[in-house]
C-alpha cells in the first residue's frame, strides 16, 4: 500500500503538469484527497445530460459532485405538447434532488471556470477543485435580445413554448385566437430542439381548424433559415403539409423587435444586401416567440473553454475538449455540429461515460459519437414524422418502416414512450439511445 505522502506527491507533480492524456490518471479516492472543496468529478448542470451522468458516475466513481442551481429538473421536449394543450407542465417535471445520483448537489451557479487550475469559482465565491470535469449547463434563452421582450409577455396573443415561465401562455393565446394573422418565429441563433418551432404551429393550425377558424387564419413561418428542415426527407414531408394545410413560409426573417401596443412584429431581412439590413413590419394576432440562444455566460466569456463562436470547444467524435483533455462536455453548451436535442444528449451519455472512463485509467478516449439526434416532429394532434440524423444530415432511422410518414405509432412514442424511457432510464443512467434496437431490428446491418 503506498504511505499518504507518496501519495500526495504523486498528486503534485501530477497537477504541475499540462493536462495530457497521459497525465489524466485515476487517483485514490480516499477521504483525505477529496473533500467538500475537492472532487474527483464535478459536473456542471442538472440537466439532461448532467443529472444522466451523475447517476453513470455515482456508481463508478467515489467522488462526484453536480453544481446545478434549481430546485426543478425538466423535460423540455415535452413543452411543444404543453404549449399546445395536449400535456400539463407538472407532467415534465420532478423534483431535482430525485433526478441527482450524488450526495454532492451544491446548489450555486458557476461564476467562472479555471481550466487551468482544475477548478471552478461558483458566484457564492466559494472555490471547487477537481480532477476531472462534465460541463453540461445547458443553453441560455436570450428574450431581452428582441427589442420589447420580454416586457411584451404581459399583453395578449403572446407566448413561448422555451420557458416554463411562458409555456402556458402559448396555450392560452392559441385558445383565445379568434382568427387573424398568427406569427410563428426561429431565431437567427443555433437552438435546441430545431424542429419545435414549426411542432407548434401544426399542433394550432389543427386546434384552429377543429374549431371553425382555420378560413379566417393566416399562419406564417418567419423563419432566419433558408430551408424548412436540414434533412431533406423529412423536409419534403414537412412542405407538403405546409402546401396542403396552405401554411406560408417566410425564409430569411429574424424577429427583432415587437411593438404589443400595436400588435406588430419586425423582422429583419438576412438575404436584404442593405446595411443595416432592410426590415418588415408584420401585424399579429397570435405570435409564437422562440428567443435568440447562446451558450451560458459561465461559458460564453471564457475564451479559454469556447470556439469563436461562443459554444463549448469540444472534439465532435470524443466529446472532450480540445485543449483540456480532462475536460467533457455534453449536450447544449458544446460546439458539437448536430441538432440540439434530448435523444442527442441520450447517445452522448454512453459516448462520454466511457472515453472519461479510459482517460481517468490513462488511456485515449475510443469512443466515436456519429451526430445521432431525433427531432420527433408533431405535425398534428396525433401525428408525428420521427426524424432520426446524423452529423451528415443523412437519415439514421431506428424503425424498419419509413418514418418520414406521419403516423399515430410515433405520436404515441412523442407524448408517452419517450417521457417515461427519459424519466425512468436515461437520467438513471441506462439509455444510450436507439442505437442498439436499431441494428436489431435490422439483424445486424447499418449502422
Amino acid at each position: 500500500m503506498l504511505k499518504v505522502s507518496t501519495v500526495i506527491r504523486q498528486a503534485a507533480t501530477a497537477s504541475s503538469r499540462p493536462t495530457t492524456v497521459e497525465n489524466c490518471r485515476h487517483f485514490s479516492t480516499t477521504n483525505y484527497r477529496f473533500n467538500s472543496n475537492h472532487y474527483e468529478l464535478v459536473i456542471v448542470g442538472g440537466g439532461a445530460g448532467g443529472a444522466s451522468l451523475s447517476n453513470y458516475f455515482g456508481r463508478r466513481v467515489k467522488s462526484v459532485a453536480v453544481i446545478e442551481p434549481h430546485d426543478t429538473h425538466y423535460y423540455q421536449p415535452l413543452w411543444t405538447l404543453v404549449g399546445a394543450g395536449i400535456s400539463k407542465l407538472e407532467q415534465s417535471a420532478k423534483p431535482m434532488a430525485a433526478v441527482l445520483n450524488t450526495k454532492n448537489w451544491i446548489k450555486d451557479k458557476v461564476g467562472q471556470f479555471d481550466p487551468q487550475n482544475n477548478s471552478v469559482v461558483l458566484e457564492s465565491g466559494k472555490q471547487i477543485k477537481y480532477e476531472y470535469l462534465i460541463i453540461a449547463p445547458g443553453i441560455k434563452l436570450n428574450y431581452n435580445q428582441i427589442k420589447g421582450f420580454p416586457e411584451a409577455f404581459d399583453t395578449p396573443g403572446i407566448g413561448s413554448n422555451y420557458s416554463p415561465e411562458y409555456v402556458h401562455k402559448t396555450k392560452a393565446a392559441i385558445q383565445r385566437f379568434k382568427g387573424g394573422d398568427a406569427i410563428f418565429t426561429f431565431p437567427n441563433t443555433p437552438i435546441n430542439c430545431a424542429g419545435a418551432p414549426q411542432k407548434i404551429m401544426y399542433l394550432a393550425d389543427d386546434y384552429w381548424e377543429k374549431h371553425g377558424l382555420k378560413s379566417k387564419t393566416k399562419s406564417n413561418f418567419n423563419t432566419s433559415l433558408g430551408e424548412i428542415f436540414a434533412v431533406k426527407k423529412y423536409a419534403d414531408t414537412l412542405s407538403s403539409i405546409i402546401s396542403e394545410r396552405g401554411l406560408n413560409v417566410n425564409f430569411k426573417h429574424n424577429l427583432i423587435e415587437v411593438k404589443p401596443e400595436k400588435q406588430e412584429a419586425i423582422f429583419e431581412k438576412l438575404d436584404s444586401e442593405l446595411n443595416p439590413k432592410e426590415t418588415v413590419t408584420k401585424h399579429y394576432d397570435f405570435l409564437h416567440v422562440v428567443p435568440p440562444m447562446s451558450a451560458p455566460d459561465c461559458v460564453r466569456t471564457n475564451k479559454l473553454l469556447v470556439d469563436q463562436a461562443g459554444w463549448l470547444n469540444v472534439d465532435k467524435d470524443t466529446l472532450q475538449h480540445k485543449d483540456f483533455k480532462n475536460i467533457f462536455g455534453i449536450g447544449d453548451c458544446t460546439n458539437a455540429p448536430t441538432s440540439k436535442t434530448a435523444a442527442a444528449v441520450a447517445c452522448q451519455i454512453g459516448i462520454v461515460g466511457r472515453n472519461l472512463t479510459q482517460v481517468m485509467q490513462g488511456k485515449e478516449p475510443k469512443s466515436i459519437y456519429d451526430g445521432y439526434t431525433s427531432c420527433p416532429l408533431v405535425v398534428g394532434r396525433g401525428k408525428c414524422v420521427f426524424a432520426e440524423f446524423d452529423y451528415n444530415a443523412q437519415p439514421l432511422e431506428t424503425f424498419p418502416f419509413n418514418q418520414a410518414k406521419p403516423r399515430r405509432s410515433m405520436y404515441i412514442m412523442k407524448k408517452d414512450i419517450i417521457p417515461f424511457m427519459y424519466f425512468n432510464l436515461m437520467l438513471n443512467g441506462y439509455w444510450e439511445g436507439p442505437g442498439f434496437f436499431r441494428k436489431a431490428l435490422r439483424l445486424g446491418m447499418g449502422r
